[in-house]
């Protein structure tokens, strides 16, 4: 796929995730089938941007390219100087984040917040894209600000008409949270309205059910986020069947070891031991997930503290897993 002039391995894209799309993670993603990942996003404000966390955010060593990055905030010069920072730091691509509903982010006016002043919408873009002329911009935004209000094919127009070359909607308005089940009405909508690449987000969480969306709104791509948690290779299994028509087996237990393995030994070298410890908790959870006696193993992992002894008990764990069952896919650890 041709985005925005970058050479892409295919249509799908990973979700920005506070907390959750760390450069290991986006790096496991893209090497297990994504064709893009963009990064948890970096605040605007200036005063942030030597702290430990902004820096580690802003760290794409190693990286397959192309590098999105994703920056929220609510004032338009601030988010300027963001984009400017994020490019002079490796950003091939900036994304404006208007979709997070989280409170931390909506009760500063960030965020999905930004829907209710469509104004002050087209400030921020036009400031953003002014201020890096040779980067692409894009948005991710909601279908509106609660049921009654959604505003997402107003919102598009504008971007487009401010120089932002694609856009992600989630399939939900901002009071709704991340409850209920995503509507692709209004992303079917917004495809016909606009010129720019559309990008379909929402309770994607099968390969059956990425190809309807995509059948269904005509999207350009979709974005896949919570689905990803602890299931990296959702997007090798989405793009076989996109390709094929076919379902991939599901991984063997000793396959989601492995990978497991490899993306422990990357928050440790990313984060250090004891910051390394602490993220991987809820990787290995999401890992666990549904499995007959997760429950209790996270119980007792969350109280290691150590790497070798992280490393043990995953090994103790999925080692009996694997002597019991060969291949355990997705819907049977969910039922199980």
């Amino acid at each position: 796929m041709n985005f925005l002039g970058f050479a892409l391995r295919n249509n799908l894209f990973v979700a920005p995730m506070a907390g959750v799309t760390d450069r290991p993670f986006r790096q496991l993603c893209k090497k297990l089938g994504a064709g893009l990942a963009v990064s948890e996003m970096v605040t605007s404000n200036s005063l942030l941007y030597k702290s430990t966390k902004t820096l580690r955010r802003a760290n794409h060593e190693g990286e397959v390219e192309p590098i999105s990055v994703q920056i929220a905030g609510a004032d338009p010069k601030l988010m300027a100087e963001a984009a400017r920072f994020n490019a002079d730091q490796g950003a091939q691509i900036i994304d404006i984040n208007m979709g997070c509903p989280a409170k931390k982010v909506c009760n500063v006016s960030a965020g999905s917040a930004l829907m209710k002043d469509e104004a002050l919408v087209a400030r921020i873009l036009e400031a953003v894209v002014n201020a890096v002329p040779n980067t692409p911009v894009t948005l991710k935004f909601r279908t509106g600000w609660d049921r009654n209000n959604r505003n997402a094919p107003a919102i598009a127009r504008i971007a487009e008409s401010a120089g932002i070359r694609a856009i992600a909607i989630h399939g939900r308005t901002r009071s709704d949270q991340y409850t209920g089940e995503a509507e692709y009405d209004t992303i079917a909508l917004v495809k016909t309205l606009v010129n720019i690449p559309v990008i379909a987000n929402g309770d994607i969480t099968t390969p059956q059910k990425a190809k309807h969306v995509l059948d269904y709104t005509r999207a350009d791509g979709v974005m896949i986020g919570r689905a990803a948690q602890g299931r990296p290779w959702l997007f090798r299994e989405i793009e076989h069947y996109l390709n094929t028509g076919e379902l991939l087996p599901a991984p063997a237990v000793a396959e989601i070891h492995e990978i497991l393995r490899s993306h422990l030994a990357d928050l440790y070298a990313f984060y250090g031991e004891d910051t390394g410890v602490r993220v991987a908790r809820k990787h290995i959870s999401w890992y666990t997930k549904g499995i007959v006696g997760a429950a209790r193993f996270r119980h007792a992992m969350n109280q290691l503290q150590t790497v070798d002894e992280q490393l043990a008990a995953a090994d103790e764990f999925f080692l009996a897993q694997a002597a019991a069952n060969d291949r355990l896919s997705y819907e049977e650890a969910l039922a199980a």
